[in-house]
């Protein structure tokens, strides 16, 4: 237990000097592009009004003073980690004064909740369909499905997207193909909010089942074909045991620990959103919100979204690893 103990504690010392680093690298990243926030913003601002020179001047310093972004590079870098500690980066440049933070915390239940069900139902059925195909290797069924999803994979991700996009939305219009619930429903706790919620996913989330269901299925698929061939499972055929233990005691349980670490990392990647799907089905999430600070040079949105993404990734991958010595006991805690 003792050693369990340090194991974890040496696991959470390593995943804080990770956070770090990469908010630290992230923070140089942005600062470091040629693009100038305030000036984004002062164009951004000016374009469609006429403002006087004089007004125009004192916004660009009004901005320049409220951002620092005139301090050297070491002062800039040591005040936004003093906000950072606090859970406050500052307004929004592109949502002037609206806090970055809470423009994170209104996109990230949009992402969460479509990202989160399609990761867990790709992985589920995946790695089911997947063992099961590596085991029973004559399945026809099995086969089919393995054509397909090798068929699927070589072809990227946006043109599944268009061509559900095209067929849902415009051959057989059933579905709607943009935004995350109609215009014409109140947000709040509602059966017609929750419907309309559900409606607008539907398509998002099949092409990212679509197109994810492939990598799990074919990676868990190979892993069995090698489990499959050990000692322990020929014995335990040649000893009568029934084929569905087998595979669910001895195959599947051995091939799993490298999928639980991709499933990990395809969690804490939920918190960046997925900047293509949003894109193409106009939904609300990080992944949008993303490309909007990038394009208006909000370099605090930014530096909230990937400080959130950047964390949950290092926690979701600090939890699998804590739990590989419990799991596998071939895997020591030191």
């Amino acid at each position: 237990m003792t050693g369990y103990l340090s194991f974890v504690l040496k696991r959470i010392l390593q995943l804080i000097g990770v956070i770090a680093a990469g908010i630290s690298a992230s923070f140089f990243i942005t600062h470091l592009s040629p693009v100038n926030p305030v000036d984004q913003a002062v164009d951004r601002i000016t374009a469609r009004s006429g403002f006087r020179p004089d007004a125009i001047a004192e916004l660009r310093a009004a901005l320049t003073e409220l951002y620092g972004t005139d301090a050297p590079l070491i002062t800039q870098f040591f005040s936004f980690w003093g906000r950072l500690l606090q859970g406050d980066l500052g307004p929004s440049l592109i949502a002037f004064p609206t806090p970055a933070m809470d423009l994170v915390m209104r996109a990230l239940p949009w992402t969460a909740g479509l990202l989160a069900v399609t990761v867990i139902i790709t992985w589920v059925v995946g790695n089911l369909l997947g063992g099961l195909a590596g085991y029973y290797q004559n399945n026809r069924f099995l086969k089919a499905f393995g054509i397909l999803t090798m068929g699927l994979q070589p072809i990227p991700y946006y043109i599944v997207a268009f061509i559900l996009l095209i067929i849902f939305g415009f051959v057989w219009p059933v579905l709607p193909i943009s935004g995350g619930f109609a215009m014409n429903v109140r947000m709040g706790w509602s059966w017609e909010f929750a419907f309309s919620v559900l409606q607008h996913a539907i398509l998002p989330a099949t092409s990212l089942v679509l197109v994810g269901i492939g990598t799990w299925f074919l990676g868990m698929r190979a892993l069995v074909s090698n489990v499959v061939t050990e000692d322990y499972v020929t014995y335990a055929e040649l000893a009568g045991v029934r084929p569905g233990r087998i595979v669910s005691s001895y195959v599947l349980r051995n091939a799993m620990i490298p999928q639980l670490t991709g499933l990990a990392m395809s969690l804490g990647g939920i918190f960046s959103g997925t900047v293509i799907t949003e894109e193409v089905f106009n939904y609300p999430g990080l992944g949008s919100l993303l490309i909007d600070a990038v394009n208006g040079g909000d370099y605090g949105l930014v530096l909230a979204v990937s400080s959130v993404s950047i964390a949950a990734v290092g926690i979701a991958i600090l939890a699998v690893d804590l739990l590989y010595p419990v799991l596998d006991p071939r895997v020591k805690a030191e």
